[in-house]
């Protein structure tokens, strides 16, 4: 009795002859290429369907010297911000065929810089980076050694890689003259740092916006005293925002940096006794879900996900593609006010 023969998977070939298209045109459809007739595809998808064929992406990628994979080191994904960017990150590369590998840093220069080593072993196609050591040598040596196309996020970091950067001066500088043109003064900036990254771009910008904020307006910046740093891997905020609060020349605004730093301020506000907004005003650096449902709403400087997932995609892909030329390129994605009711003018007498 002679043994049964295994059933003969399905090929791109079968496929063609289904929809009655060359093979080309099958393969030009399977990769999601653009210059595809509409009925040419609709007939490709269909024979797909009817006999299941599905693609053998290893194969493809030995062929094509390509993962199809992009590498993503993000500081930390449950920074409700990178969880969004995230999200739309991948749904942007997923549309193009690719799929993003996570890897979290955590501001630790040697994690950082075995994440990028094993990006390279695993052949990925790409990377986006938002390391959280910007300044530190073999971390900038190990981005700068990349064999493949990477796209930097937010970061000061010069060199042959491109860069999204965000319009941390601006976003910040209309916030803060949001609150000085309703008559407040003395305004606490919050922001948050930890040991192993003291100072990255999107601090030094922030108080860059905020005391440019105060020039545009011909006042002087309040003191440093108003400028808290916290490390934001520790519940430090309330405290020195309860003490600042409860000091005789209190701040009649805050600006916190999103989220937990800014839920410590929250909490400091309401242990200190003090009402949103008719005695302290506040703003939110980022929106948290949580910003829109909160009593009342509080006013953000808001960066969208997507505008910033569109511009890693644009960089990527099209060096990925070779449409780029040799020199490193920037976007820039702005940042968006939002007015809602947790900003007034301060207290009388209080300014």
């Amino acid at each position: 009795m002679s043994p049964k023969s295994k059933p003969r998977s399905i090929s791109i070939r079968d496929v063609a002859q289904r929809a009655g298209v060359s093979l080309g045109s099958a393969s030009r459809v399977i990769n999601n290429a653009a210059n595809v007739t509409e009925d040419t595809r609709r007939r490709v998808l269909a024979a797909i369907d009817e006999l299941g064929y599905r693609p053998n992406h290893a194969a493809q990628s030995l062929r094509l010297r390509s993962s199809r994979t992009i590498g993503c080191l993000l500081t930390d994904v449950t920074n409700p911000l990178y969880a969004r960017l995230f999200r739309a990150l991948e749904e942007q590369f997923l549309a193009e065929g690719y799929m993003l590998l996570l890897a979290n840093g955590l501001n630790d220069a040697r994690r950082e810089i075995d994440i990028l080593s094993t990006f390279r072993a695993r052949g990925m196609d790409g990377v986006i980076l938002a390391p959280g050591n910007e300044r530190d040598p073999e971390v900038l040596a190990a981005i700068e050694a990349l064999p493949v196309p990477a796209v930097i996020l937010d970061r000061d970091i010069r060199g042959s890689k491109d860069r999204v950067l965000f319009e941390q001066v601006a976003g910040m500088r209309h916030a803060t003259g949001e609150l000085l043109a309703l008559g407040h003064r003395r305004i606490a900036l919050v922001l948050g740092q930890t040991p192993l990254a003291p100072s990255r771009r999107p601090m030094r910008r922030r108080i860059e916006g905020f005391h440019a904020a105060y020039a545009e307006h011909g006042l002087a910046a309040p003191d440093d005293a108003c400028v808290v740093r916290v490390d934001e891997s520790l519940d430090s905020a309330f405290e020195r925002v309860r003490a600042l609060l409860q000091s005789p020349d209190r701040p009649t605004a805050v600006i916190a940096q999103g989220t937990n730093i800014l839920n410590e301020c929250l909490n400091a506000i309401s242990a200190s006794g003090l009402r949103i907004p008719a005695d302290v005003s506040v703003v939110t650096i980022g929106d948290p879900v949580f910003a829109r449902t909160f009593l009342p709403p509080l006013s953000a400087s808001r960066l969208s996900a997507n505008d910033i997932a569109r511009a890693c995609a644009h960089l990527l892909l099209s060096r990925i593609r070779g449409e780029a030329g040799p020199e490193p390129r920037t976007l820039r994605v702005s940042m968006t006010w939002i007015g809602r009711e947790s900003c007034a003018p301060p207290p009388a007498g209080a300014r």
